[in-house]
């Protein structure tokens, strides 16, 4: 039984692992921080006594990476407060991305994607982020660090990202993620590019297949997009109280990354679509080629299977028969009506 049929019949906020696991040891990094203090510390599933909320003015950051532990999210929610329903999605790698606002914090579900250009298939990684004051917690299915560069960030002394509250520092994941999209996708046009050169020169099956292999992955890339693109718009237009005002300028700039992504993303569709016209007209140009190079063949010797069946038939009165140079006369005869039908099927441009 699939994890997924696990679900039916639990009652809503049960937190049941849909994925597959990927990391053998759950470790958490958590990150606290304000525009003069910062301290880093890295912590294992085992060491859930160390899990505190601090009272200090300091943000919070706990990235959890591994979410099949469902004990330790369990113990997440306990501790920090997290609505049941939030550590049933944290868990659950089918829901599409969304944002939703809760009494106690906001909660963000979306996909980190990554494009293979050797097996042309995107790779995507379920990521969870919760907040409110000065409490953030992400979750990712990976122990890879989808946010590297949001750590630098907060690595450099009186930074802008230090002097913030939570509600920036979960734009700025967001904005990580999405920057990756645009990385996915100049892969993908680097594939178009290399396709459309290589059907200029030849056009063989293989080029079916990737043709229609990117379409799927642009497919599935409009699917974690779009859903996307609507749950920055929420974010952006929340009342909530966690998301304040200094902030909302820049989740305006994401929302308007994704509208462009989703632009883009459409043009590529557009362009593939194109391709996949010109290798079904292509094919058919080959096939007429040479169905017309047979026809123009067969066209040329009936005339001359027609001689030659008069000739072969095996009647005792056929009178060139006798005469001494019959066989090279029916050869002329042959070589010209052979001549002659090049010449005219060259003239028609048929060759």
């Amino acid at each position: 039984m699939s994890k997924l049929k696990k679900k039916i019949g639990l009652a809503p906020g049960s937190i049941v692992f849909t994925g597959n696991r990927k990391v053998d040891k759950v470790l958490i990094h958590h990150v606290q921080y304000d525009s003069n203090n910062l301290t880093e510390r890295v912590l294992s599933n085992h060491s859930k006594s160390t899990l505190i909320k601090s009272d200090e003015l300091l943000i919070d950051w706990y990235d959890v990476r591994g979410m099949h532990d469902t004990e330790l999210i369990g113990f997440f929610g306990s501790t920090f407060d997290i609505h049941p329903l939030i550590l049933e999605a944290v868990v659950d790698i089918n829901q599409r991305p969304k944002f939703e606002e809760y009494a106690k914090g906001n909660f963000i579900l979306l996909r980190s994607l990554v494009f293979d250009p050797v097996k042309l298939e995107l790779k995507k990684e379920h990521i969870a982020i919760y907040f409110n004051d000065q409490f953030i917690a992400t979750f990712q299915e990976d122990e890879s660090d989808l946010f590297e560069s949001v750590r630098k960030r907060i690595n450099v002394d009186r930074s802008r990202i230090r002097t913030r509250g939570a509600d920036y520092l979960a734009y700025a994941l967001i904005d990580e993620t999405v920057d990756n999209y645009y990385n996915a996708l100049e892969n993908i046009e680097l594939q178009i590019e290399t396709l459309e050169e290589t059907m200029i020169e030849n056009v063989d099956h293989s080029t079916k297949n990737k043709i229609h292999r990117l379409k799927k992955e642009l497919l599935s890339l409009r699917k974690s997009i779009l859903p996307l693109r609507e749950a920055i718009a929420n974010f952006y237009k929340t009342e909530s109280s966690f998301v304040h005002d200094d902030s909302r300028i820049f989740i305006r700039n994401l929302y308007e990354n994704t509208v462009q992504i989703m632009d883009t993303l459409e043009s590529y569709r557009d362009i593939l679509n194109g391709l996949q016209d010109l290798f079904i007209s292509e094919v058919s140009f080959k096939m007429n080629k040479v169905m017309q190079l047979l026809t123009i063949i067969s066209v040329i010797f009936i005339p001359l299977t027609f001689l030659a069946g008069i000739y072969g038939m095996n009647f005792e009165n056929i009178p060139e028969l006798k005469y001494k140079y019959s066989y090279f006369i029916l050869w002329g005869i042959m070589v010209v009506i052979f001549v002659c039908m090049i010449y005219f099927f060259k003239k028609r441009k048929w060759l």
